[in-house]
């Protein structure tokens, strides 16, 4: 063979010889590569499912029954503080047109604090025929440092759920809304006519004032 027919050989040799040695290297850097990977993936998507700051990946599942369970019926028995620490019950709401909006609180800044400013600063929802409620799960000397930042906050109707309690016994825990789905609410609206009936409930992801809307419901209660 001569030297012309040699080198073309000689250099094919050499360029498989470096391709070997470069999968080589390869695989012995990156054993992980290949079916593992698609486990790696999985377990990174689990990660990110089980976020409690995650609105649509909370680990505990949306579960609105409860809550949807309470239309028609008398609004179950609860308790709630004003922060003076006087006790409010289901009966203490008869006689208006109450719109009970259940809320994170100091955590749900801003929208929450929007909701329930707006609240204040509308006339239609403090009258001798409706009122409107902001129920959130801080203590009342906590919440004055949500005061202090907004002072609008001042002129809302507040009421405090200690430990989410009521939250939880009317099954606001587990709605969409919840940023920390299971051990706190979101931001939820519940209706009750003057007689104590709820009629209407509204769990709203997207956290929108909703003055109008909840204005117009209350309008069509006979």
């Amino acid at each position: 063979m001569n030297n012309q027919n040699q080198k073309p050989l000689i250099f094919s040799i050499i360029i498989l010889s470096i391709v070997i040695l470069f999968l080589g290297y390869f695989l012995i850097k990156n054993p992980s590569q290949g079916p593992s990977d698609s486990s790696q993936t999985a377990s990174v998507n689990n990660n990110t499912t089980s976020n409690p700051h995650d609105h649509s990946g909370a680990s505990t599942p949306v579960n609105s029954e409860q809550l949807n369970s309470l239309i028609g019926k008398t609004m179950p028995s609860i308790s709630l503080t004003d922060k003076d620490g006087k006790v409010y019950t289901t009966n203490d709401f008869k006689g208006k047109n109450t719109v009970l909006f259940f809320n994170e609180g100091l955590m749900c800044y801003p929208a929450c604090w929007n909701q329930m400013a707006a609240f204040g600063d509308d006339a239609r929802f403090s009258n001798d025929t409706t009122q409107a409620i902001s129920v959130v799960v801080d203590s009342a000397e906590d919440w004055q440092t949500a005061i202090d930042k907004m002072p609008e906050l001042a002129k809302t109707l507040t009421m405090f759920d200690a430990n989410a309690n009521t939250s939880r016994e009317l099954g606001l825990l587990t709605t969409a809304s919840s940023m920390h789905r299971g051990s706190l609410p979101g931001h939820t609206y519940i209706v009750i006519d003057k007689e104590g009936i709820v009629r209407y409930v509204f769990d709203d992801p997207n956290m929108a004032i909703a003055n109008d809307m909840l204005f117009d419901i209350i309008g069509e209660l006979k």
